[in-house]
């Protein structure tokens, strides 16, 4: 009795839907902001070695699952536990007050079928509340975690999937039902008026499984397009499925929804306004590096990604680079690296080319909205280690460009590794041209502040002759434009605040509880006498007053940010000194015997174990981090050196010998 009228009570109100269902969630958010932001600000000295560093060491390693650690896994299990258990407690208690339905005319196991089928669309359900919570950029709760967004993407991926699964079941089994019971042509193009909308349920479906195909790794690397175009029908997905659930199902999903609208939100106010270029490198490996304007109170962490938007090229598409510039040795700008590989990049490289070959005093400035950055919240990840092993694969070098930019531009109190090796395999000897923007940390690799070591593995040529002094030779190939960037007042300002943020959240939320309880006594009738005009109340209405509730909650929000926003930006950029990168001197004999110790091998990938092994006999420390960033397969071979060549990782073992700590980056979604 006592949780049938906690149910009852909770239909009948939204305000305490809410509040059980939805709050808690938003509620973690709040605290997880406030926790990151007292992160930034406290810095954990290297000895304090995170008790937790096991879990983030690679378990498995399979080509098809890919790499999961053991915190992955356990959450996984404990996942698939609960889903399991939610629904066999569903359809056993269905099972005991089954009862013969005479309208749609089903024998006993046609019905008990039936049930099990709409307990799949429960399954669904949960991964739906989900869904949303690993792609938050600003808001996102995984950070908490230390999972950055980039990474957490697999998450949603993995979950989506599951939710295909389950809902495609669910709408496929109902079918089944409704036509062998000759009953499909009668409920199938039906609108209830009051409970499920089947109609909705079947729109929904359709749509999911649109979004799902074109999603797929076959689809989203050929056709980017498309992928991203039919990825913006999930506002008509989840609007659909409100209708089709219901309201009291929908505030089991609303959290995400919530923090996903309100963090899209965010990051349109904090594009805007859009700035200018402030200078251009064209590389010889098809790929231009553009210099942008950011204002100097704007601090970010190595490995930071951002996302711009070229209105020139489209004004819809989003796409996500990482930093190679540090914010403590340039104030004013920040670089990024693009390279050719699709339709949108190739039109980048040819503005930037086509300005190149103007007169100065015809060019003109590039507008570019910006978005970001989203990075770690500390540094822990680089000061925990002795030392450190970076292994990249073609543009994956550019998250470790930005560590060794802020690397180099620390001071004597900033504790960071003091020996470096950079594994880096390429495909061509032109792809070399990357590492340009650290070419004066490989003729100095050796300083107060660390030691840098290169090992350069070409693997589709095979050209013995040719060192790393021919190779340092194709940086003068690189040609510098520099634009007109009288087209903005603007420069990158980047995110708010994480207090800024989870105020925001918290009002929103206020707002939106306002709202929903005022609709829900002026328009929607209540009371014991009302209660027979209450069920004839149409459930989309109701449906529609949480839509509206929700929508007026973002615009108050929308507002304070916008004002908020622009009271603190600041207008007006200062002239930019850009700091050209000087032609190489190759000729000294103190630069020649530096760059002895670089290596550089054609014809082959690079063997990890030995590797590894070569390092850790050389190595001081105890302690050795291992960065990857590149293709899948590398991660994989880098995961299970990592595996076979740490000794110390149980629990108990004083580590006495030198052992291997993986950490996975991307450097593109």
């Amino acid at each position: 009795m006592g949780s049938l009228g906690f149910s009852l009570a909770a239909e009948a109100n939204p305000s305490l839907n809410f509040a059980v269902y939805t709050f808690p969630i938003i509620a973690v958010a709040i605290i997880g902001l406030l926790f990151l932001d007292l992160k930034g600000r406290y810095q954990r000295s290297r000895s304090a070695r995170s008790s937790s560093i096991i879990f983030s060491n690679p378990l498995v390693v399979n080509s098809l699952l890919g790499i999961l650690s053991s915190v992955e896994i356990l959450v996984a299990f404990l996942f698939i536990i609960f889903l399991a258990w939610t629904y066999y407690s569903r359809i056993s208690n269905d099972f005991k007050r089954l009862m013969p339905d005479k309208s749609l005319k089903l024998n006993i196991w046609e019905l008990k079928y039936l049930r099990i089928a709409t307990r799949f669309g429960l399954l669904a359900e949960a991964c739906l509340a989900l869904l949303l919570l690993p792609i938050l950029r600003g808001l996102a709760i995984f950070r908490i975690l230390g999972i950055q967004f980039e990474a957490s993407v697999r998450y949603h991926i993995w979950i989506g999937t599951a939710m295909i699964l389950f809902a495609s079941i669910h709408g496929a089994s109902t079918l089944f039902v409704w036509g062998i019971s000759h009953y499909i042509q009668h409920e199938i193009w039906k609108w209830q008026k009051t409970g499920r909308i089947y109609l909705a349920g079947e729109i929904t479906l359709i749509i999911g499984l649109v979004m799902w195909v074109t999603s797929l790794p076959q689809i989203r690397r050929r056709k980017f397009e498309i992928f991203y175009y039919t990825h913006h029908l999930y506002a008509v997905f989840l609007v659909f499925f409100l209708f089709h659930a219901g309201d009291r199902h929908f505030y089991t999903v609303f959290p995400g929804i919530f923090l996903f609208s309100l963090d899209k939100l965010l990051r349109i106010i904090q594009s805007s306004p859009k700035t200018c270029m402030v200078s251009a490198r064209i590389l010889p490996c098809n790929a231009v590096e553009l210099i942008l304007p950011k204002d100097p109170r704007l601090k970010y962490n190595p490995t930071s990604v951002i996302f711009l938007k070229i209105p020139t090229i489209s004004h819809l598409q989003w796409h996500s680079f990482s930093i190679i510039s540090s914010s403590k040795a340039d104030e004013h700008i920040m670089s990024v690296i693009i390279k050719c590989q699709g339709w949108w990049t190739n039109t980048v490289y040819d503005l930037v080319h086509a300005e190149l070959n103007k007169g100065a005093d015809k060019r003109k400035g590039l507008y570019v909205a910006i978005e970001g950055p989203y990075g770690p919240a500390s540094l822990d990840f680089l000061r925990s280690y002795d030392s450190l092993i970076m292994v990249a694969g073609g543009s994956g070098i550019t998250p470790f460009l930005s560590i060794l930019a802020e690397v180099d531009a620390a001071t004597s109190k900033n504790r960071f590794p003091s020996r470096i090796q950079l594994v880096y395999v390429i495909k061509k000897e032109h792809d070399f041209c990357l590492l340009h923007s650290i070419s004066h940390l490989l003729l100095n690799q050796s300083t107060e502040k660390f030691h840098l070591n290169l090992k350069l593995f070409v693997t589709q040529e095979t050209q013995a002759q040719v060192g790393i002094n021919e190779l340092l030779n194709e940086f003068s190939k690189v040609r510098t434009l520099q634009m007109n960037s009288v087209c903005s007042n603007y420069a990158a300002f980047g995110p708010e605040s994480p207090i800024w943020m989870a105020s925001i959240t918290g009002f929103c939320s206020i707002i939106f509880l306002i709202f929903i309880i005022c609709f829900n006594h002026l328009i929607i009738p209540s009371g014991k006498r009302s209660r027979s005009s209450k069920d004839k109340t149409p459930s989309w209405i109701v449906d529609l007053l949480l839509i509206a509730a929700f929508v007026l909650a973002l615009a108050c929000s929308t507002l304070i940010a916008v004002i908020l926003r622009w009271r603190r930006l600041k207008k007006g950029i200062q002239p930019i000194s850009q700091k050209e990168i000087e032609p190489l001197d190759l000729s000294s004999a103190e630069t020649r015997n530096a760059l002895e110790e670089h290596e550089v091998h054609f014809g082959g990938r690079p063997n990890f174990k030995d590797i590894f092994g070569q390092f850790r006999n050389e190595t001081c420390g105890s302690n050795i981090g291992v960065l990857v960033c590149g293709p899948e397969s590398m991660k994989e071979s880098v995961a299970s050196a990592c595996q076979q060549k740490s000794e110390c990782i149980k629990l108990g073992v004083k580590g006495t010998e030198p052992h291997f700590t993986f950490h996975s980056l991307n450097f593109t979604l």
